[in-house]
């Protein structure tokens, strides 16, 4: 093979830009190149170009989670929680490709917009009330996978040429709480590693179809995910993917969470653990150049460190094309949101997001799908004329609200709307009204003394739940906001526009009046000056303008009128993307807001023909709507065709097949805490809980029904086949989405209830048959053993459940599998780490040092870690474990019982914080034990083994 090496002065070598090279030997062509200070400042996100060799300045990261985000109009898609629901790899990949086309429009007109898209997330949705739900398609790592790797592959663009755009996956690792991220630690044992946390990483890695990662904010086992030594896991499969720190992230391991004592130490750690990419300081790379060259300068990097990032940011630039003259023509943005093709696409996301829970019968038959003789139909609540984006939403081309769909669909009946908010006014004591301007743009508000309120003293108030309210303008039509330069009351926004939301609000009795307290800057609005406009700002409810409030309109009694009068009721429910759970805040329960659930009751308790449609971020915890509607359906924040998606499940138009990508549960006392990430111990998500679900994982109704049948099982030496036969029975076509779960029977280890390891949604015609195939490989069956560190496939019986949901299993088999046999955890001649535990009692993982290596502390005296079946050939006559306390303390070993076991070792802990290995006596017979190692509080262990020698 011929070798490609530059000659002459590096400036003059520009054999990078010839194609007909290999791609590595032109990265490192250009490598060769550039100047230590180039290659620093290719470190920034924000990168400079190199003119004297014709390289242009490079940015990451353009957000697509569900569409184009931050850059104006562009086509909106479901959320991704809602893409998760549609079970639909194909749409995965079609959606995945209509966003990377646009991204690429968008480039082309601005060349300062990336092409290095952060997108997708795959952080698995453990938790319902993790504020950031809508950004994850599913609880399950399998189905996450699958759709994963479509939507990478989507945008991607066309295998053989250049990459249309290059994804990363976000956010690496156990991400699943937002409130005090930054100092919160999630404990991740290796199980709940590589079983769960782990899992759709390293597939969608494997799948060769990601360029990037992303760290989260938070710790892992009490370091922070910059700095964690697992970056190393994802590059064993894959050593040129590119690491991108998050917004900030390299500055808070300073500013926020204090970990390292300055910058340049920590812009070394995260260099030197595998960060690439370095997000921070907004535009400016300076502050981050600044730390790099003094990291250097110091001897905390050397230039080879700072190689080895930058080979693999300008590998993934080569892949991008960039420096083989890529055309520069192409659809513009418009004409790619504007097309029928991203149109439709959007309407089938949208259709295909939509999942079908009740559907009962109301006389003789199911109340959906509606008729064409429905004459009157009452769209009532909150969500019914609204289409709310989310943080990462781009902005909406066109909006079509499901009051909007309805009118369209049936446009000879009568529709009538009603928000279901109340309408109140505001009597500020001894002044007057508070009173919207009379500008329709909005601006400051005054108060007029006037005996009897008109438009401009009224406002719509709609509760979101925690005592949280927004007030919209009946004047102007505009939400109260309070004005970021001076915190001055105005009504000029038409959503909640702000990473900070200064929209919401809380109207608070004090002694006989009411005060209004803004969440934002967490102040009462101030009593007026002589002169000077209303402003927030009073810190004590004493010093906050005091007001009567006058209902003007019950907006319950009015929804109820509404839907008393019609043929059927849409009474709509759910959340606001922005308000009570998103990024930076968790939500506080799984409960409708008050009024919303008040609202629900009342128009069911009214109208026997009402259909419930949630529309929210996440499940709601809504037992009562779900005995008592008729019909019930949910779909997240759909995007730009919401309105006529829904409109289109509730004609029949589209029979749908969505399905739950999370458990719905019934109560939040179902849940363990959020910050658990056991799923294992504490029992969570469908594959472990043991709690009654609201509605199953994988649940979900159609207009169909389909029998199963002829299930068979055909084994190989390393893999199953299985079959099925699945007859739509109903006089329509109809999609079916066909679950294949596993069970083991009677595990050596906790195992799943059941876990899924295939699906497909096929679409049967009506009156037909269709067969469905599955190959289950014995790999697929394995769990990760702490003894060995690695995957074992463990002889046994499985299960094989085959099914619409993982409660509605239609039919049923078992197989055996043979498996090696295990090798047992010999104690006594190999070094065990601590968190290779099987079983643990008032523990924490934690940081053995600053950059490397897990231990175990003990939360409280009497704390045990469990290691079952150790192995001892020959005895032991001593011990030895590398321990640490803050405080004198002890470690003792007992055997077959954590609490009354008989005692083999012990040892005295010196509490000065140091890492000491310690030797200590031992007596532990010949055979195989449970061994319990038992802590005081704040004890440290990392490592032990036994030994047949005192030393």
């Amino acid at each position: 093979m011929t070798e490609f090496v530059e000659s002459g002065p590096p400036r003059t070598g520009l054999s990078f830009r010839d194609p007909t090279l290999p791609l590595d030997h032109r990265v490192d062509a250009l490598l060769r190149c550039l100047t230590l200070d180039e290659k620093v400042a290719m470190l920034h996100q924000h990168a400079p170009g190199v003119p004297t060799l014709g390289v242009d300045a490079f940015r990451t990261g353009t957000e697509a989670l569900h569409g184009v985000a931050w850059l104006g109009p562009a086509t909106v898609f479901p959320q991704a929680v809602g893409l998760g629901a549609t079970w639909d790899p194909d749409l995965l990949r079609e959606v995945g490709r209509a966003v990377g086309k646009e991204v690429e429009a968008f480039h082309r007109a601005d060349p300062t917009v990336s092409r290095n898209v952060w997108a997708p997330v795959v952080c698995l949705l453990r938790d319902p009330r993790w504020g950031r739900n809508e950004e994850g398609y599913s609880e399950d790592p399998v189905l996450t996978s699958a759709l994963a790797i479509a939507y990478c592959t989507g945008l991607r663009g066309p295998d053989g040429g250049p990459l249309t755009t290059a994804p990363t996956l976000k956010s690496f690792l156990a991400y699943n709480h937002e409130d005090g991220k930054l100092g919160a630690s999630a404990q991740v044992r290796p199980r709940v590693f590589w079983e769960y946390e782990a899992r759709p990483f390293l597939d969608a890695i494997r799948a060769g179809v990601v360029s990037g990662v992303m760290p989260s904010y938070h710790r892992v086992n009490g370091r922070p995910a910059h700095v964690g030594p697992w970056f190393g896991v994802l590059r064993d499969i894959d050593p040129d993917l590119v690491v991108f720190t998050d917004a900030s992230g390299p500055s808070a391991l300073v500013e926020r969470t204090g970990y390292f004592p300055d910058h340049p130490r920590a812009l070394a750690a995260a260099l030197r653990s595998g960060v690439d990419s370095f997000t921070d300081h907004n535009k400016n790379p300076a502050p981050t150049v600044a730390g790099f060259r003094a990291a250097l300068d110091t001897g905390l990097l050397h230039e080879d460190d700072v190689d080895v990032a930058v080979r693999r940011l300008l590998r993934m630039r080569f892949q991008l094309g960039e420096f083989d003259g890529r055309p520069d023509t192409g659809p513009s943005v418009e004409e790619l949101y504007g097309s029928d093709e991203h149109r439709a696409l959007a309407l089938r996301a949208a259709r295909e997001a939509v999942v079908l829970l009740k559907n009962a019968a109301v006389g003789d038959t199911p109340l959906l799908p509606l008729g064409e003789d429905v004459t009157s139909v009452a769209v009532v609540g909150p969500l019914a004329d609204e289409v709310h984006t989310d943080w990462y939403s781009g902005a909406l081309p066109y909006r079509r609200t499901i009051l909007d769909g309805v009118r369209e669909r049936w446009p000879g009946a009568e529709v009538t709307f009603a928000g279901g908010a109340d309408r109140v006014a505001l009597l500020v004591r001894g002044h007057g009204y508070l009173a919207s301007p009379p500008d329709a743009d909005g601006g400051p508000l005054g108060i007029d003394a006037v005996d009897t309120p008109d438009l401009a003293h009224l406002f719509d108030r709609t509760d979101w739940g925690e005592g949280v309210v927004s007030l919209r303008s009946a004047a102007n039509d505009r939400l109260l906001s309070v004005r970021r330069v001076d915190d001055v009351l105005v009504n000029t926004a038409s959503w909640p526009p702000g990473w900070m939301v200064r929209e919401t609000f809380a109207i608070e009795p004090h002694d006989d009046a009411f005060v209004l307290w803004n969440i934002a800057t967490g102040s009462y609005l101030a009593a007026p000056g002589p002169d000077g406009p209303l402003r927030f700002g009073a810190t004590t409810a004493g010093a906050a303008v005091h007001f009567t409030l006058e209902v003007h309109r019950d907006g319950v009694a009015a929804a109820v009128e509404a839907a008393a009068g019609a043929d059927v009721a849409l009474v709509t429910v759910g959340n606001h993307p922005h308000i009570n759970g998103k990024e930076g805040e968790d939500r506080p329960g799984l409960e409708l807001p008050d009024q919303q659930d008040r609202l629900a009751r009342a128009v069911v308790a009214a109208q026997r023909r009402t259909v419930g449609i949630v529309v929210s971020s996440y499940p709601f915890a809504v037992p009562w709507l779900a005995e008592h509607a008729p019909a019930l359906l949910w779909t997240c924040h759909g995007g730009q065709e919401l309105g006529r998606a829904v409109a289109d499940v509730l004609s029949g138009d589209h029979s749908p097949a969505g399905r739950l990508p999370q458990t719905w549960y019934r109560d939040e006392a179902d849940l363990p805490p959020l910050a658990d990430y056991d799923i294992i111990k504490s029992r969570q998500t469908y594959l472990y809980t043991e709690a009654t679900p609201l509605f199953p994982f994988g649940h979900g109704l159609g207009y169909g029904t389909f029998e199963y049948s002829s299930l068979r099982i055909v084994r190989t030496d390393d893999a199953m086949t299985v079959t099925c036969a699945v007859a739509n029975t109903a006089d329509r076509a109809a999609d079916e989405v066909v679950q294949l779960y596993v069970r083991a029977v009677d595990p050596v280890v906790p195992r799943p209830r059941r876990e899924l390891k295939g699906f497909r949604r096929v679409r049967v015609e009506a009156g037909a048959t269709v067969d469905v195939e599955f190959t289950v490989e014995d790999s697929d069956l394995s769990t990760w053993d702490t003894a060995s560190g690695r995957y074992q496939v463990t002889s046994g019986r499985f299960e094989v459940l085959l099914g619409g949901s993982s409660e509605d299993i239609r039919l049923t088999g078992t197989v055996d599998v043979v498996g090696p046999d295990l090798e047992p955890r010999r104690l006594d001649t190999r070094l065990v780490r601590a968190v290779d535990f099987d079983d643990y009692r008032a523990t924490r993982l934690v940081a053995e040092t600053a950059l490397g290596g897990d231990a175990v502390e003990a939360d409280e005296s009497g704390a045990w870690l469990t290691f079952r079946s150790g192995e001892f050939t020959t005895g032991a006559t001593s011990a030895v474990a590398r321990v640490a306390g803050d405080g004198p303390g002890s470690v003792l070993i007992r055997l077959e019982d954590p609490e009354d076991g008989p005692v083999v070792a012990e040892t005295e802990v010196v509490g000065d914080g140091r890492w000491r290995t310690v030797q200590f006596p031992a007596v532990v017979p010949v055979g195989r034990h449970d061994v319990h190692v038992v802590l005081s509080k704040g004890v440290r262990i990392a490592t032990f083994t036994f030994t047949g020698e005192q030393g």
